[in-house]
C-alpha cells in the first residue's frame, strides 16, 4: 500500500483505541512514537475538528470549518475559560450543537474524538500543538506564521513527514487561483525578466502602552499554559492578548506576521524555494514609548541571485499632519494599494492580480479562487498531500524568509543616515526602497538617524542557518521555557 492510500484508508477498529497512552506529561511527548489511529474519514463519513486558540482568528476558523457539510466541531480550546465558554455558546447557536471546552492542548489530544485540529494560537503556541497533534495521528490547519523561529519549523515540517500528516499553512492567498495564473504568466516572460518585487504592508498600529505596574491576570486564564514556551514574566502594556505579537517574547513584527502573506506570493511567483544569499534590514520603532520591541518602520532586502524581494512597513500615519486619532488610519500606500506584491519587470508590472505597461496602463487581470478552509477538507478526504494549496513545508519556507530579515534587524545598532548608505549597494529597487524611508520618516518630523542599521547576513539555504554568525544563530534557534520544550525531530 503507498503512502496516499494509507492515509486515506479508514480503520474503524482503531478508532476506540484510546490515546491516553500519550501526552501524560510534557517531557515525554519529545520522545514519543506514533500510535495506532484511524485513517482519513470517507466522503460520506463527518470529520471532526477541534479549534485551538479562541481569540479573532480561532472564532474565523469556526465560522469557515463550522459552515463546511460533513464538518463538526467537537471542541475548543484556550487557557481562558470565558473565551471556551464564549465560543461554545457561539457554536451552539450557530450550529445547534455544542462543543467540549477544553483548557490544555495535551487533554484535548487525550480525546478519542478528534480527527483533526486548527491552530489559531498566536505563533509562539503554533509548534508544540501541531507536533503533538501529528504525533497522534491528528492532521492540522495552522496559522501563519508557521512558526515563532526558523530551526522550530523545520520541527514541525519534519513532524508532519515522520507521522505522515496533511498541514495546511494559513496562507489563503495560495487558494486564490488567479495568483497561479499570474504567476505563469510572468514566468512565461509576458513582461520581460523580473527585475525586483516589491512587498509592503501599510496597516496602522496604535501604541501598546506601558505600565509602571504590571497588568493584572485574570483569574479565567491559565497564566502559566498561556506563556507556555515563551518567557513568564510580568505584563507592563496595557492589554494582554494580542499586543504580544509586539514583543519578541512572543510575536515577530508586521514584516513576519503580515508579511509572510506578502513574501509567499512573491516566492511562488519567483519559484525560490530557500532563504536568500543574504538579508539585511534597516527601522526602528518610532514615535512610541511603549512596551513594544518590533519595529513600526522597517525595510528588508531579501536578496537572490535572481530578482530580490523587498519589503517595507509602515505602521504609522502617512505625514505629519495625520498624526491624529481621527486620522490615524491615513497610511502610506505603494502605486495606490495598501498592502501587497508589486512585481517589477521589464516590460511593466503587476500590482496584485493585475498587470501593467510601463506606463502604468493596465493590460490584464486575473481571477479565479477557492476556500483556503475547504482546500483542507477535502484534501483529507482525498489522503492526498498534493491536495494542499498550503502544505508546511511551502509555509516554512515563506516564514523562514521574514525570520532572517528580522534577525538582521535585531542585531542591528542606531545608525545616521549616511551610515545607512554606505551600507545599503545598488541591489535593484534597494537604494530606492532606502530613500523612500528616509523620506517617509522626516515628513513625519522623526529623526531617520534614529534608525537601527542591521548587518548584511549572509544565509545559508540547505541548513537554514546564518552563515558565521553564533547570534543570528541563536535567533535561529531560538529558546523554550521548561518543560514546553520543542522535540528535536530528525528528518
Amino acid at each position: 500500500m503507498n503512502q496516499n492510500q494509507n492515509m486515506g484508508k479508514s480503520n474503524p477498529a482503531a478508532r476506540i483505541h484510546s490515546r491516553r497512552v500519550f501526552l501524560t506529561n510534557l517531557g515525554r511527548a519529545a520522545g514519543a512514537m506514533a500510535i495506532a489511529v484511524p485513517g482519513l474519514r470517507g466522503a460520506s463519513e463527518e470529520i471532526r475538528l477541534a479549534v485551538v486558540g479562541c481569540g479573532v482568528r480561532g472564532g474565523s476558523h469556526v465560522a469557515e470549518f463550522g459552515k463546511l457539510p460533513g464538518v463538526r466541531i467537537v471542541a475548543v480550546c484556550d487557557p481562558d475559560r470565558t473565551r471556551t465558554a464564549a465560543f461554545a455558546r457561539n457554536i451552539e447557536s450557530r450550529f445547534h450543537y455544542r462543543a467540549g471546552e477544553v483548557a490544555d492542548v495535551r487533554h484535548l489530544l487525550d480525546r478519542q474524538d478528534v480527527d483533526a485540529i486548527s491552530v489559531a494560537t498566536m505563533q509562539y503556541w503554533h509548534s508544540l500543538p501541531l507536533i503533538w497533534a501529528c504525533q497522534t495521528g491528528r492532521h492540522v490547519y495552522v496559522e501563519k506564521p508557521l512558526a515563532h523561529y526558523i530551526w522550530e519549523g523545520r520541527q514541525m515540517v519534519n513532524a508532519a513527514r515522520k507521522y505522515n500528516r496533511l498541514v495546511q499553512v494559513g496562507t489563503q492567498s495560495r487558494s486564490l487561483k488567479g495568483y497561479a495564473a499570474l504567476a505563469r504568466w510572468l514566468q512565461a516572460g509576458q513582461l520581460g525578466r523580473i527585475q525586483y518585487v516589491t512587498c509592503f504592508a501599510n496597516k496602522p498600529r496604535q501604541s501598546i502602552g506601558k505600565r509602571t505596574t504590571p497588568l493584572p491576570i485574570p483569574d479565567t486564564l491559565d497564566y502559566e499554559l498561556w506563556c507556555g514556551p515563551a518567557r513568564k514574566e510580568p505584563i507592563y502594556r496595557d492589554k494582554l492578548q494580542y499586543d504580544c505579537s509586539f514583543t519578541w517574547n512572543m510575536g515577530d513584527g508586521e514584516s513576519c506576521n503580515q508579511g509572510v502573506h506578502e513574501v509567499d506570493l512573491a516566492r511562488w511567483i519567483l519559484g525560490y524555494t530557500g532563504l536568500p544569499r543574504r538579508t539585511m534590514s534597516i527601522g526602528g520603532r518610532f514615535l512610541f514609548h511603549d512596551a513594544g520591541e518590533v519595529p513600526n518602520t522597517q525595510i528588508i532586502c531579501y536578496d537572490y541571485p535572481g530578482a530580490p524581494i523587498l519589503y517595507e512597513v509602515h505602521n504609522l500615519p502617512k505625514a505629519r499632519e495625520f498624526l491624529t486619532p481621527e486620522l490615524w488610519s491615513t497610511q502610506p500606500d505603494f502605486k495606490g494599494a495598501k498592502v501587497g506584491v508589486c512585481v517589477q519587470c521589464e516590460g511593466g508590472y503587476t500590482l496584485g492580480l493585475a498587470a501593467f505597461d510601463p506606463a502604468g496602463k493596465k493590460i490584464q487581470t486575473f481571477e479565479g479562487g477557492e476556500d483556503h478552509f475547504a482546500n483542507f477538507i477535502q484534501a483529507l478526504r482525498s489522503g492526498r498531500r498534493e491536495d494542499l494549496n498550503a502544505e508546511i513545508l511551502e509555509g516554512h519556507r515563506s516564514t523562514a524568509i521574514c525570520h532572517a530579515g528580522n534577525i538582521s534587524y535585531r542585531l542591528g545598532n542606531s545608525a545616521s543616515v549616511a551610515e545607512q548608505r554606505r551600507q545599503v549597494d545598488d541591489t535593484p529597487g534597494w537604494r530606492a526602497m532606502h530613500e523612500r524611508y528616509v523620506h517617509y520618516l522626516a515628513g513625519l518630523g522623526l529623526d531617520p538617524d534614529s534608525s537601527i542599521l542591521g548587518p548584511w547576513l549572509e544565509c545559508e539555504a540547505q541548513a537554514e542557518r546564518i552563515k558565521d554568525n553564533p547570534r543570528a544563530n541563536e535567533l535561529v534557534k531560538g529558546s523554550y521555557r521548561a518543560p514546553f520544550t520543542v522535540p528535536e525531530i530528525p528528518a
